[in-house]
Protein backbone atom coordinates (compact mmCIF):
# COMPACT_ATOMS: atom_id res chain seq x y z
CA UNK A 1 0.00 0.00 0.00
CA UNK A 2 1.40 3.50 -0.88
CA UNK A 3 1.98 5.77 1.92
CA UNK A 4 -0.17 8.53 0.52
CA UNK A 5 -3.14 11.03 1.62
CA UNK A 6 -6.20 10.20 -0.59
CA UNK A 7 -9.34 11.50 0.63
CA UNK A 8 -11.71 9.24 0.71
CA UNK A 9 -14.53 11.44 -0.02
CA UNK A 10 -13.32 11.88 -3.89
CA UNK A 11 -10.76 8.89 -4.26
CA UNK A 12 -8.51 11.70 -4.80
CA UNK A 13 -4.94 11.27 -3.98
CA UNK A 14 -3.90 14.61 -2.69
CA UNK A 15 0.01 13.61 -1.53
CA UNK A 16 2.43 11.06 -1.72
CA UNK A 17 5.22 10.59 0.32
CA UNK A 18 8.60 7.79 -0.07
CA UNK A 19 8.86 5.49 2.53
CA UNK A 20 12.49 5.82 4.71
CA UNK A 21 15.34 4.12 3.24
CA UNK A 22 17.04 1.84 5.43
CA UNK A 23 20.21 4.02 6.43
CA UNK A 24 17.16 6.34 7.61
CA UNK A 25 15.90 3.87 10.08
CA UNK A 26 19.24 3.17 11.38
CA UNK A 27 19.13 6.45 12.29
CA UNK A 28 16.06 6.52 13.92
CA UNK A 29 16.97 3.30 15.91
CA UNK A 30 20.33 5.21 17.10
CA UNK A 31 18.65 8.14 18.21
CA UNK A 32 15.78 6.62 19.80
CA UNK A 33 18.40 4.57 21.71
CA UNK A 34 20.72 7.60 22.44
CA UNK A 35 17.63 9.47 23.28
CA UNK A 36 16.58 6.49 25.67
CA UNK A 37 19.83 7.00 28.09
CA UNK A 38 18.89 10.32 28.83
CA UNK A 39 16.05 10.78 28.70
CA UNK A 40 15.25 7.42 31.32
CA UNK A 41 16.75 9.54 34.02
CA UNK A 42 14.46 12.76 33.97
CA UNK A 43 12.32 13.28 36.36
CA UNK A 44 8.27 13.07 37.06
CA UNK A 45 7.90 16.79 37.41
CA UNK A 46 10.00 17.11 33.89
CA UNK A 47 8.00 14.85 31.98
CA UNK A 48 4.90 16.52 33.43
CA UNK A 49 6.08 19.62 31.47
CA UNK A 50 6.77 18.45 28.62
CA UNK A 51 3.56 16.24 28.14
CA UNK A 52 1.54 19.16 29.42
CA UNK A 53 3.20 21.62 26.55
CA UNK A 54 2.81 19.35 24.11
CA UNK A 55 -1.08 19.43 24.95
CA UNK A 56 -1.55 22.96 24.48
CA UNK A 57 -0.04 22.90 21.16
CA UNK A 58 -2.87 20.24 20.26
CA UNK A 59 -5.45 21.80 22.22
CA UNK A 60 -4.30 25.21 20.18
CA UNK A 61 -4.12 23.37 16.78
CA UNK A 62 -7.23 20.90 17.02
CA UNK A 63 -9.37 22.58 14.40
CA UNK A 64 -6.55 22.68 11.81
CA UNK A 65 -5.39 18.67 12.72
CA UNK A 66 -8.88 17.96 12.81
CA UNK A 67 -9.22 18.79 9.25
CA UNK A 68 -5.82 16.88 8.16
CA UNK A 69 -7.94 13.77 9.59
CA UNK A 70 -10.96 14.20 7.99
CA UNK A 71 -8.89 14.53 4.84
CA UNK A 72 -7.05 11.47 4.74
CA UNK A 73 -9.66 9.06 6.47
CA UNK A 74 -13.11 10.56 6.15
CA UNK A 75 -14.21 10.91 9.49
CA UNK A 76 -16.56 13.83 10.00
CA UNK A 77 -15.01 17.10 11.21
CA UNK A 78 -17.00 17.23 14.69
CA UNK A 79 -15.57 14.17 15.25
CA UNK A 80 -12.26 15.01 14.66
CA UNK A 81 -12.58 17.95 16.59
CA UNK A 82 -13.20 15.80 19.28
CA UNK A 83 -10.33 12.89 19.16
CA UNK A 84 -8.40 15.65 19.08
CA UNK A 85 -9.55 17.36 22.07
CA UNK A 86 -10.04 13.98 23.88
CA UNK A 87 -5.64 13.08 23.56
CA UNK A 88 -5.62 16.56 25.12
CA UNK A 89 -7.13 15.38 28.32
CA UNK A 90 -5.27 11.98 28.13
CA UNK A 91 -2.08 13.64 28.30
CA UNK A 92 -2.75 16.03 31.01
CA UNK A 93 -4.18 12.97 32.59
CA UNK A 94 -0.93 11.05 32.61
CA UNK A 95 1.27 14.15 33.42
CA UNK A 96 -0.99 14.31 36.45
CA UNK A 97 -0.77 10.92 37.70
CA UNK A 98 1.92 9.32 36.46
CA UNK A 99 4.07 9.71 39.11
CA UNK A 100 1.41 8.17 41.75
CA UNK A 101 0.56 5.30 39.36
CA UNK A 102 4.27 4.55 38.73
CA UNK A 103 5.31 4.86 42.71
CA UNK A 104 7.30 2.82 44.99
CA UNK A 105 4.96 -0.70 45.82
CA UNK A 106 6.07 -1.98 49.57
CA UNK A 107 4.90 -4.60 50.94
CA UNK A 108 3.88 -4.90 54.65
CA UNK A 109 6.51 -5.38 57.20
CA UNK A 110 4.99 -9.01 58.15
CA UNK A 111 6.13 -10.05 54.62
CA UNK A 112 8.99 -7.89 53.96
CA UNK A 113 10.60 -9.59 57.26
CA UNK A 114 9.04 -13.19 56.43
CA UNK A 115 11.36 -12.45 52.99
CA UNK A 116 14.25 -12.46 55.02
CA UNK A 117 15.21 -8.37 54.43
CA UNK A 118 15.68 -5.67 56.35
CA UNK A 119 13.26 -3.79 53.72
CA UNK A 120 12.51 -4.09 50.36
CA UNK A 121 10.54 -2.77 47.72
CA UNK A 122 9.14 -2.85 43.86
CA UNK A 123 10.06 0.09 41.93
CA UNK A 124 8.95 0.93 37.91
CA UNK A 125 11.26 1.54 35.12
CA UNK A 126 11.16 2.25 31.79
CA UNK A 127 12.15 -0.83 29.16
CA UNK A 128 13.87 1.40 25.94
CA UNK A 129 12.29 2.13 22.75
CA UNK A 130 8.86 0.79 21.76
CA UNK A 131 7.40 0.29 18.70
CA UNK A 132 3.84 1.08 18.14
CA UNK A 133 2.01 0.32 15.22
CA UNK A 134 -1.34 2.16 14.74
CA UNK A 135 -4.34 1.76 12.68
CA UNK A 136 -6.24 4.98 10.62
CA UNK A 137 -9.45 5.04 12.30
CA UNK A 138 -8.60 7.04 15.44
CA UNK A 139 -5.11 8.59 14.34
CA UNK A 140 -4.42 10.61 16.62
CA UNK A 141 -6.12 8.66 19.67
CA UNK A 142 -4.83 5.68 18.96
CA UNK A 143 -1.38 6.87 19.36
CA UNK A 144 -1.63 9.18 22.22
CA UNK A 145 -2.90 6.11 24.31
CA UNK A 146 0.23 4.70 23.98
CA UNK A 147 2.83 7.71 24.03
CA UNK A 148 1.39 9.27 27.06
CA UNK A 149 2.04 6.97 29.67
CA UNK A 150 4.71 5.25 27.50
CA UNK A 151 6.34 9.13 27.48
CA UNK A 152 5.78 9.81 31.38
CA UNK A 153 6.81 5.73 32.26
CA UNK A 154 10.23 6.73 30.59
CA UNK A 155 10.41 4.87 27.57
CA UNK A 156 10.75 6.78 23.79
CA UNK A 157 8.50 5.89 20.89
CA UNK A 158 8.55 4.66 17.19
CA UNK A 159 5.74 5.21 15.24
CA UNK A 160 4.57 3.54 12.39
CA UNK A 161 1.45 4.72 11.64
CA UNK A 162 -0.82 3.49 8.77
CA UNK A 163 0.15 4.37 5.85
CA UNK A 164 -2.83 6.24 4.89
CA UNK A 165 -2.59 9.11 7.56
CA UNK A 166 0.82 10.05 6.62
CA UNK A 167 0.65 13.99 7.42
CA UNK A 168 -0.89 13.00 10.94
CA UNK A 169 1.63 10.95 11.39
CA UNK A 170 4.28 13.34 10.90
CA UNK A 171 2.34 15.66 12.87
CA UNK A 172 2.73 14.26 15.77
CA UNK A 173 6.56 14.09 15.60
CA UNK A 174 6.32 17.36 14.86
CA UNK A 175 4.48 17.91 17.98
CA UNK A 176 6.35 16.14 20.20
CA UNK A 177 9.16 18.14 19.06
CA UNK A 178 8.31 21.15 19.64
CA UNK A 179 6.93 20.16 22.85
CA UNK A 180 10.75 20.25 23.70
CA UNK A 181 11.15 16.84 24.08
CA UNK A 182 14.93 15.57 23.56
CA UNK A 183 15.36 14.45 19.70
CA UNK A 184 14.76 11.02 19.07
CA UNK A 185 11.97 10.65 22.41
CA UNK A 186 9.15 10.07 19.74
CA UNK A 187 9.83 9.52 15.67
CA UNK A 188 7.63 8.72 12.97
CA UNK A 189 8.60 5.52 11.01
CA UNK A 190 7.21 6.20 7.18
CA UNK A 191 7.73 2.61 6.29
CA UNK A 192 5.50 -0.13 4.28
CA UNK A 193 4.27 -2.90 6.69
CA UNK A 194 7.35 -5.34 4.93
CA UNK A 195 10.01 -3.12 7.27
CA UNK A 196 8.43 -3.85 10.65
CA UNK A 197 9.59 -7.17 11.09
CA UNK A 198 13.97 -6.09 10.82
CA UNK A 199 12.74 -3.18 13.22
CA UNK A 200 11.15 -5.20 15.69
CA UNK A 201 13.78 -7.95 15.17
CA UNK A 202 16.37 -5.15 16.45
CA UNK A 203 17.52 -5.73 19.94
CA UNK A 204 17.78 -1.89 20.25
CA UNK A 205 13.28 -2.01 19.95
CA UNK A 206 12.26 -4.02 23.25
CA UNK A 207 9.02 -3.95 23.14
CA UNK A 208 5.95 -3.56 20.83
CA UNK A 209 2.61 -2.04 20.89
CA UNK A 210 -0.56 -2.63 18.05
CA UNK A 211 -3.70 -1.75 17.45
CA UNK A 212 -5.40 -3.54 14.16
CA UNK A 213 -6.49 -6.45 12.46
CA UNK A 214 -5.84 -9.98 13.95
CA UNK A 215 -3.95 -11.00 10.74
CA UNK A 216 -1.56 -8.03 11.62
CA UNK A 217 -1.38 -8.82 15.43
CA UNK A 218 -0.31 -12.05 14.69
CA UNK A 219 2.08 -11.04 12.46
CA UNK A 220 3.67 -8.61 15.09
CA UNK A 221 2.91 -11.32 18.55
CA UNK A 222 4.87 -14.04 16.14
CA UNK A 223 7.67 -12.15 15.57
CA UNK A 224 7.95 -10.58 18.97
CA UNK A 225 7.57 -14.46 20.70
CA UNK A 226 10.88 -15.20 18.32
CA UNK A 227 12.52 -12.59 19.65
CA UNK A 228 11.18 -12.59 23.65
CA UNK A 229 9.91 -9.63 23.51
CA UNK A 230 6.17 -7.96 25.16
CA UNK A 231 3.94 -6.62 23.05
CA UNK A 232 0.43 -5.41 23.76
CA UNK A 233 -2.79 -6.00 21.26
CA UNK A 234 -5.66 -4.65 20.21
CA UNK A 235 -7.44 -6.06 17.64
CA UNK A 236 -10.63 -6.73 16.59
CA UNK A 237 -14.25 -6.80 17.91
CA UNK A 238 -17.62 -7.48 17.68
CA UNK A 239 -19.17 -6.19 20.67
CA UNK A 240 -22.75 -6.99 21.90
CA UNK A 241 -25.41 -4.48 22.72
CA UNK A 242 -27.66 -6.12 24.47
CA UNK A 243 -31.26 -5.15 25.29
CA UNK A 244 -33.47 -6.52 28.11
CA UNK A 245 -37.09 -5.83 29.19
CA UNK A 246 -36.09 -3.30 31.96
CA UNK A 247 -34.16 -0.97 29.68
CA UNK A 248 -34.93 2.92 29.19
CA UNK A 249 -35.69 1.57 25.50
CA UNK A 250 -35.61 5.18 24.27
CA UNK A 251 -32.31 5.93 25.89
CA UNK A 252 -31.21 2.41 24.32
CA UNK A 253 -31.95 2.81 20.97
CA UNK A 254 -30.79 6.75 20.90
CA UNK A 255 -27.02 5.51 22.33
CA UNK A 256 -27.67 1.89 19.74
CA UNK A 257 -27.44 4.45 16.98
CA UNK A 258 -24.54 6.69 18.01
CA UNK A 259 -22.65 3.26 19.55
CA UNK A 260 -22.92 1.81 15.64
CA UNK A 261 -21.98 4.37 13.46
CA UNK A 262 -19.40 6.40 15.23
CA UNK A 263 -16.40 6.94 13.56
CA UNK A 264 -18.38 6.56 10.51
CA UNK A 265 -18.94 2.94 11.91
CA UNK A 266 -15.19 2.22 12.17
CA UNK A 267 -14.86 1.31 15.25
CA UNK A 268 -13.46 -1.72 17.15
CA UNK A 269 -15.30 -1.18 20.28
CA UNK A 270 -18.64 0.17 18.45
CA UNK A 271 -21.39 -1.99 18.75
CA UNK A 272 -22.38 -4.09 15.99
CA UNK A 273 -24.47 -6.74 17.40
CA UNK A 274 -27.90 -6.17 18.61
CA UNK A 275 -28.78 -8.67 20.79
CA UNK A 276 -32.86 -7.85 21.86
CA UNK A 277 -35.29 -9.56 24.20
CA UNK A 278 -38.27 -10.59 22.56
CA UNK A 279 -40.63 -9.02 24.75
CA UNK A 280 -38.99 -5.16 23.13
CA UNK A 281 -37.20 -6.73 20.13
CA UNK A 282 -40.36 -5.34 17.65
CA UNK A 283 -40.46 -1.91 19.18
CA UNK A 284 -36.31 -1.49 19.18
CA UNK A 285 -35.87 -2.66 15.87
CA UNK A 286 -38.77 -0.49 14.13
CA UNK A 287 -37.39 2.74 16.21
CA UNK A 288 -33.57 1.25 15.95
CA UNK A 289 -34.02 1.22 11.76
CA UNK A 290 -36.16 4.75 11.61
CA UNK A 291 -33.35 6.14 13.19
CA UNK A 292 -30.78 4.96 11.27
CA UNK A 293 -32.41 5.34 7.82
CA UNK A 294 -32.81 8.78 8.50
CA UNK A 295 -29.02 9.61 9.13
CA UNK A 296 -27.42 12.24 6.62
CA UNK A 297 -24.78 10.33 4.45
CA UNK A 298 -22.17 13.15 2.66
CA UNK A 299 -19.46 15.74 2.70
CA UNK A 300 -17.48 15.14 6.41
CA UNK A 301 -16.43 18.87 6.05
CA UNK A 302 -20.17 19.53 6.63
CA UNK A 303 -21.28 19.90 9.85
CA UNK A 304 -25.03 18.66 9.19
CA UNK A 305 -23.28 15.15 7.67
CA UNK A 306 -23.52 12.04 10.47
CA UNK A 307 -21.34 9.82 8.16
CA UNK A 308 -18.90 10.17 6.41
CA UNK A 309 -17.22 7.83 3.55
CA UNK A 310 -15.39 4.59 4.61
CA UNK A 311 -11.94 5.31 4.79
CA UNK A 312 -10.69 2.88 2.00
CA UNK A 313 -12.24 1.32 -1.53
CA UNK A 314 -10.86 -1.72 0.17
CA UNK A 315 -12.55 -1.38 2.92
CA UNK A 316 -15.94 -0.93 1.63
CA UNK A 317 -15.49 -3.43 -0.57
CA UNK A 318 -15.13 -6.10 1.76
CA UNK A 319 -18.03 -4.54 3.70
CA UNK A 320 -20.47 -4.51 0.70
CA UNK A 321 -19.20 -8.87 0.40
CA UNK A 322 -20.23 -9.01 4.46
CA UNK A 323 -23.58 -7.86 3.58
CA UNK A 324 -24.42 -9.50 0.54
CA UNK A 325 -23.36 -13.03 2.09
CA UNK A 326 -25.83 -12.29 4.63
CA UNK A 327 -28.49 -11.38 2.16
CA UNK A 328 -27.72 -14.43 0.09
CA UNK A 329 -28.34 -16.25 3.28
CA UNK A 330 -31.50 -14.98 4.46
CA UNK A 331 -30.89 -11.91 6.28
CA UNK A 332 -33.32 -8.88 5.81
CA UNK A 333 -31.99 -5.61 4.84
CA UNK A 334 -34.75 -3.04 7.46
CA UNK A 335 -32.70 -0.49 5.67
CA UNK A 336 -29.51 0.59 3.67
CA UNK A 337 -27.65 -2.59 2.09
CA UNK A 338 -26.11 -0.34 -0.38
CA UNK A 339 -23.66 2.55 -1.73
CA UNK A 340 -25.91 5.16 -1.82
CA UNK A 341 -27.21 6.60 -5.34
CA UNK A 342 -25.03 9.51 -5.76
CA UNK A 343 -22.96 10.96 -8.42
CA UNK A 344 -19.99 11.95 -7.01
CA UNK A 345 -16.81 9.96 -6.20
CA UNK A 346 -15.98 8.51 -3.12
CA UNK A 347 -16.32 5.37 -0.31
CA UNK A 348 -19.83 6.03 1.01
CA UNK A 349 -22.06 3.36 2.43
CA UNK A 350 -25.48 3.43 3.68
CA UNK A 351 -26.38 3.30 7.10
CA UNK A 352 -27.82 -0.45 7.31
CA UNK A 353 -29.63 -2.67 9.81
CA UNK A 354 -29.66 -6.54 9.15
CA UNK A 355 -32.05 -8.83 10.74
CA UNK A 356 -32.72 -12.65 10.38
CA UNK A 357 -29.00 -13.22 11.20
CA UNK A 358 -28.04 -16.73 11.59
CA UNK A 359 -24.66 -18.44 12.44
CA UNK A 360 -24.29 -19.72 8.70
CA UNK A 361 -23.35 -16.06 8.04
CA UNK A 362 -20.04 -14.13 7.93
CA UNK A 363 -21.31 -11.65 9.38
CA UNK A 364 -21.90 -13.25 12.63
CA UNK A 365 -18.42 -14.36 13.09
CA UNK A 366 -16.51 -11.47 11.46
CA UNK A 367 -16.04 -7.90 12.02
CA UNK A 368 -17.98 -5.47 9.92
CA UNK A 369 -16.28 -2.21 9.64
CA UNK A 370 -18.73 0.20 8.72
CA UNK A 371 -22.55 1.37 9.95
CA UNK A 372 -23.96 -2.07 9.12
CA UNK A 373 -25.91 -3.65 12.44
CA UNK A 374 -26.88 -6.90 13.04
CA UNK A 375 -30.57 -7.62 14.68
CA UNK A 376 -30.36 -10.91 16.56
CA UNK A 377 -33.90 -11.51 18.39
CA UNK A 378 -33.12 -13.72 22.24
CA UNK A 379 -35.93 -15.59 23.94
CA UNK A 380 -34.27 -14.77 27.78
CA UNK A 381 -31.34 -14.11 29.62
CA UNK A 382 -29.56 -16.82 28.79
CA UNK A 383 -30.13 -16.99 25.00
CA UNK A 384 -28.69 -13.77 25.23
CA UNK A 385 -25.35 -14.31 26.90
CA UNK A 386 -25.09 -17.08 24.15
CA UNK A 387 -25.55 -15.37 21.32
CA UNK A 388 -23.27 -12.63 22.82
CA UNK A 389 -20.55 -14.69 23.45
CA UNK A 390 -20.95 -17.01 20.06
CA UNK A 391 -17.85 -14.86 18.26
CA UNK A 392 -14.37 -15.27 17.90
CA UNK A 393 -13.84 -11.55 19.25
CA UNK A 394 -13.97 -10.15 23.03
CA UNK A 395 -13.48 -6.09 23.22
CA UNK A 396 -16.05 -5.24 24.76
CA UNK A 397 -19.90 -4.96 25.39
CA UNK A 398 -23.35 -2.80 26.35
CA UNK A 399 -25.90 -4.34 28.40
CA UNK A 400 -29.46 -2.26 28.91
CA UNK A 401 -31.17 -3.44 32.24
CA UNK A 402 -32.02 -2.03 35.45
CA UNK A 403 -32.19 -5.39 37.82
CA UNK A 404 -29.03 -5.94 39.73
CA UNK A 405 -29.07 -9.77 39.46
CA UNK A 406 -29.09 -9.29 35.42
CA UNK A 407 -26.08 -7.16 35.72
CA UNK A 408 -24.14 -9.40 37.73
CA UNK A 409 -25.03 -12.14 35.71
CA UNK A 410 -23.45 -10.49 32.35
CA UNK A 411 -20.42 -9.07 34.09
CA UNK A 412 -19.84 -12.86 35.25
CA UNK A 413 -20.31 -14.58 31.81
CA UNK A 414 -19.94 -11.82 29.29
CA UNK A 415 -16.45 -12.84 27.49
CA UNK A 416 -15.14 -9.10 26.99
CA UNK A 417 -12.42 -7.02 28.37
CA UNK A 418 -15.40 -5.10 29.31
CA UNK A 419 -19.09 -4.20 30.29
CA UNK A 420 -21.06 -1.06 30.05
CA UNK A 421 -24.30 -1.04 31.57
CA UNK A 422 -27.01 1.48 30.31
CA UNK A 423 -24.24 3.61 28.29
CA UNK A 424 -21.79 3.46 25.69
CA UNK A 425 -18.60 1.65 25.54
CA UNK A 426 -15.57 4.53 25.65
CA UNK A 427 -11.87 4.56 26.66
CA UNK A 428 -11.50 7.10 29.09
CA UNK A 429 -7.71 7.60 30.68
CA UNK A 430 -8.22 6.43 33.97
CA UNK A 431 -9.91 3.36 33.05
CA UNK A 432 -7.87 0.08 31.52
CA UNK A 433 -9.21 -0.94 28.16
CA UNK A 434 -8.19 -4.02 26.14
CA UNK A 435 -9.72 -7.34 25.33
CA UNK A 436 -9.64 -10.85 25.30
CA UNK A 437 -10.01 -13.55 22.70
CA UNK A 438 -8.90 -12.57 19.34
CA UNK A 439 -9.55 -9.23 20.28
CA UNK A 440 -6.13 -9.49 21.44
CA UNK A 441 -4.18 -8.88 25.21
CA UNK A 442 -2.49 -6.35 27.80
CA UNK A 443 -4.19 -3.58 28.82
CA UNK A 444 -3.89 0.29 27.91
CA UNK A 445 -5.10 3.79 29.79
CA UNK A 446 -4.87 3.90 33.45
CA UNK A 447 -2.46 2.25 35.52
CA UNK A 448 -2.82 -1.00 33.99
CA UNK A 449 -1.51 0.99 30.46
CA UNK A 450 1.69 2.93 31.60
CA UNK A 451 2.77 -0.21 33.61
CA UNK A 452 2.70 -2.77 30.28
CA UNK A 453 6.09 -1.22 29.18
CA UNK A 454 7.73 -1.17 32.71
CA UNK A 455 10.37 -3.30 34.55
CA UNK A 456 8.76 -4.06 37.82
CA UNK A 457 11.59 -4.50 39.99
CA UNK A 458 11.86 -6.43 42.87
CA UNK A 459 14.24 -4.50 45.05
CA UNK A 460 15.76 -6.29 48.10
CA UNK A 461 18.03 -5.58 51.17
CA UNK A 462 19.73 -8.12 53.52
CA UNK A 463 19.97 -7.14 57.55
CA UNK A 464 23.09 -5.17 56.54
CA UNK A 465 21.19 -3.04 54.52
Amino acid sequence: MAIATVNPATGETLQTFDPIDAGEIEDRLVRAEQAFQEYRGTSFARRAQLLRHAADLLEAEQDAIARTVTTEMGKPLAAARAEAAKCVKAMRWYAGHAEELLADEHPSAEDVKDSGAARAYVRYRPLGPVLAVMPWNFPLWQVIRFAAPALMAGNTGLLKHASNVPQTALYLEDLFHRAGYPGGCFQTLLIGSGAIEGILRDPRVVAATLTGSEPAGRSVASVAGDEVKKTVLELGGSDPYIVLPSADLERAVGTAVTARVQNNGQSCIAAKRFIVHQDVYDDFAARFTERMAALKVGDPMADTTDIGPLASEQGRCDLEELVEDALGHGATALCGGRRPPRPEQGWFYEPTVLSDVTAQMRIHREEAFGPVATLYRATDLDEAVAIANDTPFGLSSNAWTREESEQERLVQDLEAGGVFFNGMTASHPALPFGGVKRSGYGRELAGHGIREFCNATTVWYGADG
